[in-house]
């Protein structure tokens, strides 16, 4: 995952890692999906709405999907998700699975909970369109809208909906003030220490930089970096250890100074890149070593922004408290707290300074003034905030 260039939306993300919590087909299944056709909404959804509609409260989320559903999410938005007309039976409309994927996310439903509540809960039947009478769709259904969408070329479809909703609606102008919070996204690979990140990230540079390996079997003498894993050593002599981790830092810094001034396309240059850092990161001079004689321990303190695998550069650690560290990413929201809409995301890195909730917060309020305030300049998606 990389943080550089146009910040990315969580929206696909948020799709995506529903598949820690299996709600989510594996792709193989998705593959061989037979496509239906596309569905639309009745008209039992007006006559509901006119009869139960004022049960609804008023600027709620539940209120504000009943009224602008069909602008937010088109059915002409999601024709590329079907076949074409009359192939296969018809699909459950756009329109209203958008809905109830937004307030499934909101309330923190499970997929059956989601269904049962857009079957029995009034409130539900009105923000989506459905009929009193709806008997609603199988939990199924879902996971394979979810697929459709995270799948699909326009992932974040959802967010760029509400976000042009917002703006002409002008839904939340005068609302200034903002609920801002932040989760931690885990992240799916294994911390690796230091002399698998060092191993690991040689042979990277092995693959992605051309001519690399020849010059790493040529300079490099700490192990044979041809061969995954770590080297066969006496893992309870420290001396054996302190010997091994001088090896690996040399071998790094040699093939990092025999190539860097090579001309090299991105993915390459950054594989040399991460190798020149994990080679720094965790080690420090030997006792009675100036930095210069070649031998290096492990560092008596973890750097404060340690990479913590080579699988996923941009993962670092965190704590939510003392005891309970975490890897991965951190996701920043801002919300207007009377309608529950997003205003701003972003996407960080787990740790550092300005990665922090006042850091964060400064940006987005920054971001606002500057496309005049209340009148939400980058709303993304309405499903975090006030239930309703």
């Amino acid at each position: 995952m990389k943080l550089g260039g146009p910040r990315r939306s969580l929206t696909g993300s948020l799709l995506k890692s529903q598949a820690a919590r299996g709600r989510v087909w594996p792709a193989g299944r998705v593959s061989g999906m037979i496509f239906a056709m596309q569905g639309f909404e009745r008209m039992d959804g007006e006559l509901l709405d006119a009869a139960v509609g004022h049960l609804v409260p008023a600027g709620s989320m539940f209120a504000f999907l009943a009224a602008h559903r069909a602008e937010v999410f088109p059915d002409a938005d999601y024709a590329d998700l079907f076949a074409p007309p009359g192939v296969g039976r018809p699909s459950l409309p756009a329109t209203r699975m958008a809905a109830v994927l937004t307030l499934q996310v909101l309330h923190d439903c499970s997929d059956r909970e989601a269904a049962e509540a857009a079957r029995f809960d009034v409130r539900w039947k009105v923000a989506i369109g459905a009929p009193l009478d709806d008997p609603g769709f199988d939990p199924s259904s879902l996971v394979y809208w979810r697929n459709r969408i995270a799948r699909s070329r326009r992932p974040d479809r959802i967010s760029d909906a509400v976000k042009k909703v917002v703006r002409e609606t002008g839904i939340l102008r005068g609302r200034r003030r903002r609920a801002v919070d932040s989760t931690i996204l885990a992240d799916a690979v294994a911390t690796q220490d230091t002399v698998t990140q060092l191993v690991s990230a040689i042979r990277q540079v092995a693959r992605e930089v051309p001519g690399a390996a020849e010059q790493i079997a040529r300079v490099c003498s700490g192990h044979d970096y041809s061969k995954p894993g770590k080297p066969k050593i006496d893992w309870d002599d420290p001396a054996a250890k302190d010997a091994l981790v001088s090896a690996l830092v040399n071998d790094a810094n040699a093939v990092v100074a025999v190539l860097e001034d090579r001309d090299l396309d991105e993915r390459a240059a950054s594989a040399l890149a991460l190798l020149a850092l994990v080679a720094g990161q965790d080690v420090e001079p030997a006792e009675g070593s100036d930095g210069t004689d070649g031998r290096w321990r492990i560092a008596r303190k973890v750097a404060e922004d340690r990479v913590v695998s080579t699988v996923d550069p941009d993962a670092r650690h965190t704590r939510k408290s003392g005891e309970a560290r975490r890897d991965g990413y951190r996701a920043h929201l801002a919300a207007d707290p009377e309608t529950g809409i997003i205003t701003d995301e972003k996407l960080t890195r787990a740790a550092g300074t300005e990665n922090s909730d006042p850091a964060v917060a400064g940006e987005f309020l920054a971001a606002e003034a500057a496309v005049g305030g209340g009148t939400a300049g980058s709303p993304r998606f309405p499903w975090r905030g006030r239930a309703g």
